[in-house]
Parts: C-alpha cells; structure tokens; sequence
C-alpha cells in the first residue's frame, strides 16, 4: 500500500508528540502534531489529513474524557468520512467504546504498543480510501451543504445513515431541497447504480393509487389493456421516494402499511404476491405528529416511515449559506443564458442576506435567475432583487379579515407547492381549472 500522505496528532504532552513524530515518520509523509485542539479547526481546513490520532484529554485537572468526545464530533461534522482514531488511557476504554459509536474508527490504549499502533492507524487509512473510491465510483451530488452548523450535524447524520437500508423521513418547509436530500442519500446507498424512483403523492389521485404504486394486471379495470408493474415494482433493489406523504388520504394509507410490512405488493386484479426489496424514503412539511393527534395520519404508519427523522432547517435559520448559495446559482444561470462572468454587489449581498426567504431555496433559485436574466453589466445590483413588501408567510400568521382573504392564501400556496401545474392546483382545491382560472384572475395571480 503506498505511504499515506497526512497524520494529524492532538495531545497535550509533548513527549508523546515527540515520540509519534519519530515512530511514525517512516510511515506517513506528513505529521502535524497539536499540543492543544484549540486551533484543531483551522488546521483541518488548510491541510488534508488522511487520518486523525486524538487524546481523550486535555485539560489536567479534568480526564472524564469528554473533551475528546467532544472534539471528535466537531470533526466528524467538518469532515463526516475522516477516520478518527482515539488515544486514551486504559481506565477510559468504557468511552472509547462510546466514541466508536459515534464515529470514530478506532481507538489505541496508552501505554501503546507500536506495532499496534501503527496497525490500527494504516487500517484507518485503509478504509477510508476504500470507501472513497466507492464514493468516486458513484454519481456526483448536486447537494449544497454548506457552512452552517444546522447543515453541517445533517450531513454528518447522513453519512451515517445512508448506507443503512432504514426508512427516511424528511421534514422541512416547502423550498429547502427534501427531493435533493433524498437523491444525495440515495446516491451514498448501496442502492445508488438502480435509479431512484419518485412519487408525488399529491399528483397520484386516489382511484389510481393502487394501480399506480403497485400495478395492476389486464382487464383489472376498463383502460387496463395490458400487464403493468407499480412504482414498488419499479424501485426493486432500489430506493422509492413518496413525496408530500402527507396528501395520501386516510383510507388509502392501511394500503402502504401492508405493502411497508409484508415487503411484497399484489397488483389490482390480482393474487399473487410479489417480493419487493425497497428502501423507502418520505418527505413532507406537515407535523405528522400533530395530524396523529388529529386522526388524519396513522401512528402505525408514522412509526414505519419514521426510523430515521431528518429536518432542513429554513434557509433563513442558515444565513451564512444564503451568499454561497446565490452565487452558485449565479454561475450556473449565467452559463445558461450565455452572460459572462456576473457578480453581487455588496448592497446586493446585504439585502440577499436580509431577506426572510420564506419559500427558501427554490425563492432564493428564482430571484437569481431572474436578476441574471435582466443584469445587463457585470454586476447584479441590489435594485435587481424585488421582493414583497410583506411575505406569504406573514401574512398567513396575520389576521385575515375576510374568506377572500384566506382564499388567496390557500390558492397562492397550492400554486407554490405544486410549482404552477394548475391541474394539480385545481385537483387539491377540489374546484374546475376554469373555477381556478377565474380566481386567479380576480386576484391578480
């Protein structure tokens, strides 16, 4: 195997530092040792360290070990796939053992034995590049993670999940990318060289759910003229992602919970039971815990979707990501509407970074593209950038006066949700496209 190139080192006694640098010199081209973690997050974003040996302790007057727990998960949250291996002393090991648990590789008890040590430390190395040239092999991710720390613990949850075959539930308001976390975990999974097969629940009525995720045989019903395999068919040893799970009606969900809990489907018009090996993935930005309450969600069906909860935060929760953002927004529509290099204002950058975003990325998605469109110079001005005086969101949390009132609330929001297709519109207001057109109209939509 060749020689690793970095060994980062932290512990407070310079006399081990010392002793590693001399030890491990014939074993890695590179060794950073730290006598203090203090500066531990600075180090790791200049340098590229192919593993990480952490003390357990570093303060003398406290060897509860906490402190090495406690920095091995800010590590693990800068960078999730880093193996770490922990340093500690025999009287820690209980910790240790805690510490693999949440991340770490391994762990090397003082006094050491070197062979083992540099075992345990080339293994570490080993795997990691293992895993990597996995990684390589798989798509790329379209995933912005960010800076911020929200971001960065979620990342970090799904580097642990994501090779698991658990259920996944994604929560988040409408416009923070639940259908593009669903993809990078997908993407991270054992699953990832099978597309993933979505499924918008809110466009699927409910005359042709069945059919739809599970098929249905010919002559099943009046326009089946010939075998057909559902959704669950489909994503066989691969991932089905059911989007807005919350619009599937009451009734229909015992249907999912039977096909979640025998792992087979039985095509409408049909008896025979076909395996489906799947892994599910959910997304919604509905309190499904509160419509159990209610009686609108089934607990049963929560718990089986729900292994693994995770949340986007709003992207005004995350500001230091909103200019990170926007640029990568801006180079990708400047490319597509052939414009030369375009850049923010200042101006510009503080009123991006002012704004509430309440329809969160896919907003802050659209205000860029349009500002490209119209920037005529090289750089996109605040002036570029109109946004209404009161949001959306404001104005549901207000006081409305009138049914008018609340009826253009919940009109705008369906557009929003279902991204303009108005016959969806129409379908979840339960009016004509002609009734919806006329509203709109009236409303100045």
């Amino acid at each position: 195997m060749p020689k690793p190139k970095t060994i980062l080192i932290i512990d407070d006694n310079r006399g081990v530092l010392s002793t590693m640098k001399l030890l491990l010199k014939p074993h890695f081209e590179q060794i950073i040792a730290l006598p203090s973690p203090i500066t531990l997050p600075s180090v790791l974003r200049l340098e590229n360290p192919d593993v990480v040996l952490l003390d357990m302790n570093f303060t003398d007057a406290l060897n509860s070990g906490n402190e090495g727990l406690y920095w091995l998960r800010e590590i693990k949250c800068m960078h999730p796939a880093l193996p770490v291996v922990l340093f500690t002393a025999y009287g820690n090991i209980d910790l240790a053992v805690r510490g693999i648990k949440e991340g770490a590789t391994d762990f090397v008890v003082k006094p050491w034995d070197n062979a083992k040590l540099i075992e345990t430390l080339l293994n570490a190395c080993n795997q990691a590049s293992k895993r990597g040239k996995k990684k390589e092999e798989r798509k790329s991710s379209a995933m912005y993670w960010g800076a911020s720390t929200p971001m960065r613990e979620l990342r970090s949850l799904v580097e642990k999940i994501a090779e698991t075959d658990a259920n996944v539930l994604i929560t988040g308001e409408n416009g923070t990318g639940k259908e593009m976390l669903a993809r990078e975990i997908h993407g991270l999974s054992k699953r990832f060289k099978r597309d993933m097969v979505t499924v918008d629940m809110g466009a699927v009525t409910e005359t042709l759910f069945e059919s739809e995720l599970f098929g249905h045989k010919k002559g099943a019903f009046t326009d089946a003229h010939a075998d057909r395999s559902g959704k669950f068919e489909a994503a066989h040893e691969s991932t089905i992602f059911l989007d807005e799970i919350g619009n599937l009606p009451y009734h229909l969900q015992a249907k999912l919970l039977t096909v979640l809990q025998s792992r087979s489907v039985v095509r409408v018009g049909s008896n025979e039971s076909i395996p489906v090996n799947v892994r599910l993935i959910c997304a919604t930005n509905a309190d499904l815990d509160e419509w159990v309450v209610q009686g609108k969600f089934r607990e049963d069906l929560l718990y089986r979707i729900n292994t693994i909860h995770l949340e986007i935060p709003p992207l005004r929760e995350r500001k230091e990501d909103i200019i990170p953002l926007a640029e990568l927004f801006i180079e990708r529509f400047a490319k597509q509407y052939d414009k030369g290099p375009l850049v923010l204002s200042e101006l510009a950058r503080q009123k991006l970074k002012e704004h509430p975003w309440y329809g969160n990325i896919r907003e802050l998605e659209h205000a860029i593209e349009k500002a490209v469109i119209i920037c005529d110079g090289v750089t996109i001005c605040e002036t570029m950038f109109h946004f209404p005086k009161k949001s959306l969101a404001l104005a549901q949390e207000s006081a409305m006066e009138t049914l008018e009132d609340m009826e253009l609330v919940m009109i705008r929001k369906a557009i929003d949700k279902h991204s303009g297709n108005l016959s969806a519109v129409a379908s979840q207001l339960g009016i004509t496209r002609q009734t919806l057109y006329n509203k709109m109209k009236k409303y100045g939509l």
